[in-house]
């Protein structure tokens, strides 16, 4: 049975839920149009904001973390490299992370993420403002890449339990709503976020600066999670970790609608990720803008993507099946494109459709398993999806690796095309994941 959206109250006993009364605050107002209408929640608000601080943490983190060790290594592979770190972990703890979401106070996982985020970005810091993750010590990379790793382990652990907590707070009728606006924030972060990252380490690479910014965003993230109520938990039995991963995947094979969404999703994922790790070599190497315009390029994937997220928002719970397949397509057809082009101006122009396709993808494969998974089974399955984002990683580093003897333009063309024609294949002969409303 779907249910019905509800608000929190404000008050964070945990427990108590009532409507919302009218209020002068601009969020609110803001709230009485469609497009904006989740943010009639309180406990909404607080959700979004804490989201905001976090993706504006991890979009400088994608920009600094990139170009800081291209600078240090001067290598591809290294590069992608540096996502497997990330990856490995995230990818077999996201499991785990499931569990917990589907066992523990999802509030809580959140809090000890977002406090763990915060203390590996200050460590970070502090490796810069010592000196001993410089230029003048090339091999001080490997920093980068234990950090890397926790990163992934928190981001494993949590994620699954940010995700589940969304239809507690908002409803499942409300999923698209709520998660579209999500990624308007993201997006918004994806524009603002890199730029701010850019104009930062400037030319004297102030990369300490960032860090510490990112120190400042999670630590704020926490405050926000501190105040969101407590969600609900499921009464799984009392079986083993092992026993309800197997349980969750039986589940997943059983359900052939979220089986193949799940296909889609990775195959785009695997196939269209690996351009942002990559995005160095395209700034340093085929377009020399340099840092400045790494910042300016990635900002700008997010005008299209803001727009995309805004159009979501607004729509009714109709044709996502097959709005979320021309996502697919247009996110392989024009990253094909930006691949291709050496021009600034073109690439410029181009990469805000890039922007709008992935959102699309992003935004509809997440409402639709939200939507159609069972309750007691929600954490498991969005832990499965994470894992799918985690396998990005291992996509990065053979795009990285065959960059090396290839050039990245036609390894990240290459991913693009195959891309466009699986998912114009998925439009003509997949008419289940089609026809979802």
């Amino acid at each position: 049975m779907k249910k019905n959206p509800t608000e929190y109250n404000g008050l964070d006993n945990g427990t108590e839920f009532r409507p919302a009364i009218a209020s002068s605050n601009p969020l609110k107002r803001l709230a009485n149009f469609r497009t904006f209408t989740s943010l009639k929640t309180p406990a909404y608000r607080l959700y979004w904001a804490a989201a905001l601080c976090q993706m504006a943490a991890m979009n400088m983190q994608m920009l600094t973390r990139s170009l800081l060790v291209y600078q240090l290594t001067d290598s591809p592979t290294i590069l992608g490299l540096m996502g497997v770190f990330h990856a490995l972990p995230m990818l077999f703890l996201s499991l785990f992370g499931g569990i917990i979401a589907d066992r523990v106070q999802k509030k809580y996982v959140m809090l000890a993420g977002q406090a763990g985020s915060a203390v590996v970005s200050f460590g970070v810091a502090l490796s810069l403002m010592v000196r001993y993750l410089s230029a003048e010590n090339a091999g001080s990379w490997w920093v980068l890449a234990v950090t890397s790793v926790f990163q992934g382990m928190i981001m494993g652990l949590m994620m699954p339990s940010r995700q589940a907590y969304l239809p507690e707070i908002v409803g499942q009728e409300q999923l698209l709503n709520a998660i579209s606006l999500n990624n308007v924030g993201m997006s918004a972060m994806r524009l603002l976020a890199p730029a701010a990252a850019g104009f930062l380490i400037g030319d004297k690479y102030n990369y300490e600066l960032v860090y510490l910014t990112m120190t400042g965003l999670y630590v704020l993230a926490v405050v926000f999670v501190i105040f969101l109520p407590r969600g609900g938990m499921m009464a799984i039995r009392g079986s083993g970790a092992l026993d309800d991963i197997k349980e969750g995947f039986r589940y997943l094979r059983g359900e052939t609608t979220l089986f193949l969404i799940m296909m889609i999703t990775l195959v785009t994922v695997v196939l269209s990720m690996p351009y942002g790790m990559l995005m160095p070599i395209f700034t340093e190497s085929i377009l020399d803008v340099g840092a400045t315009g790494l910042g300016v390029l990635m900002s700008v994937s997010g005008i299209g993507a803001i727009v995309g997220s805004l159009t979501f928002a607004s729509l009714p719970n109709k044709k996502r099946g097959l709005l979320f397949l021309i996502s697919c397509f247009i996110t392989g057809l024009t990253l094909a494109a930006f691949a291709a082009s050496t021009i600034w101006g073109l690439s410029l122009g181009i990469i805000i459709f890039v922007g709008l396709g992935q959102t699309g993808f992003m935004t509809l494969s997440n409402t639709l398993i939200q939507y159609y998974v069972d309750d007691q089974y929600r954490g498991r399955v969005m832990s499965i999806l994470m894992m799918q984002f985690g396998l990005t990683s291992f996509g990065t580093f053979l795009a990285g690796l065959l960059s090396e003897s290839l050039g990245v333009q036609w390894v990240i063309g290459g991913f693009a095309g195959s891309l466009a024609i699986l998912s114009l294949f998925a439009l003509i002969f997949v008419p289940r994941v089609r026809r979802l409303d």
